[in-house]
């Protein structure tokens, strides 16, 4: 299936971008005191995505009341939620002209409606403030309660999606509190409602082809659209170890595979994160 050295293969070695669009939108970020995830989860595709009028925000804070062995995302005790956020991120897509905006956060068990709320506020002050762009959000699980999982629903993001990120088997060893069937679960109600519906995983985690193939044909079976499936990378010693690195040609036979299930787009490939190609998820 792949290459089994630990050491990391050529097709993974990429350089992080370095231009004057790069510059621009770390300086936009910074000045309002936001999170991206394309820095904060060191992502590969920082400057294909940006280039694309593309770029991702991660609400909340920057720390997660969830411990995942995969995220290099800080666990803890979060602020308070900052209430100029809506604002700061409409203002921050307007100064970067985005077409497209990915919105993801954090895990804020700690709050009463779980950062419901203030999901909503920034998307509807992204599209208040921003006519035209389009709008996919990554949401957490929020615990399976679907009232707060309606709260998204209603103010209409183009995509929204969930990610179930490893096949069952798997889940409890690599996902704090999260479980495999409540994802599931939240990617049908997404998909019930009529919005596009999005999820993904990653591989090289210890996974099997058939337990692959088997998480394809149960998102399909909740009315998932959209499929990312790309290579764990193992962000620091404290995360959990790569067991295998998937080669290109088997990435592309999981694409293939999964068109021919009846997925609408999938994305799958070893640098393939969760909003990569995101602006063309909405149709």
């Amino acid at each position: 299936m792949g290459c089994s050295s630990r050491r990391k293969p050529d097709w993974l070695k990429i350089k992080l971008p370095k231009g004057q669009l790069s510059v621009e939108v770390l300086n936009v970020v910074r000045g309002h005191n936001l999170h991206t995830i394309c820095t904060s989860g060191m992502c590969p595709n920082q400057g294909e995505c940006w280039g694309c009028g593309t770029a991702t925000f991660m609400i909340c804070g920057d720390v997660c009341t969830r411990g995942c062995r995969f995220c290099n995302v800080k666990t803890g005790r979060p602020a308070p939620l900052d209430t100029g956020e809506p604002e700061h991120i409409a203002e921050s897509v307007r100064l970067l002209k985005l077409k497209h905006v990915v919105l993801t956060s954090v895990d804020r068990d700690d709050l009463d409606d779980l950062g419901a709320g203030h999901w909503v506020k920034v998307i509807e002050a992204v599209k208040r403030e921003n006519e035209g762009v389009t709008m996919e959000v990554l949401i957490p699980d929020f615990q399976g309660r679907r009232e707060l999982i309606r709260q998204g629903i209603e103010a209409c993001p183009e995509v929204i999606s969930h990610n179930l990120e490893t096949v069952r088997r798997l889940t409890p060893s690599i996902r704090s509190r999260a479980t495999y069937d409540m994802s599931l679960e939240v990617v049908r109600q997404v998909a019930e409602s009529g919005v596009i519906s999005k999820s993904g995983i990653m591989l090289g985690l210890g996974e099997t082809r058939e337990e692959i193939l088997q998480t394809m044909d149960d998102l399909h079976s909740v009315g998932c659209r959209v499929m990312t499936i790309g290579q764990y990378l193992q962000p620091t010693a404290a995360n959990v170890e790569v067991k295998e690195y998937v080669t290109p040609q088997v990435f592309d036979e999981y694409k293939r595979i999964g068109l021919e299930k009846g997925f609408t787009h999938v994305e799958s490939g070893p640098l393939v994160r969760s909003s990569y190609h995101a602006e063309r998820h909405i149709k």
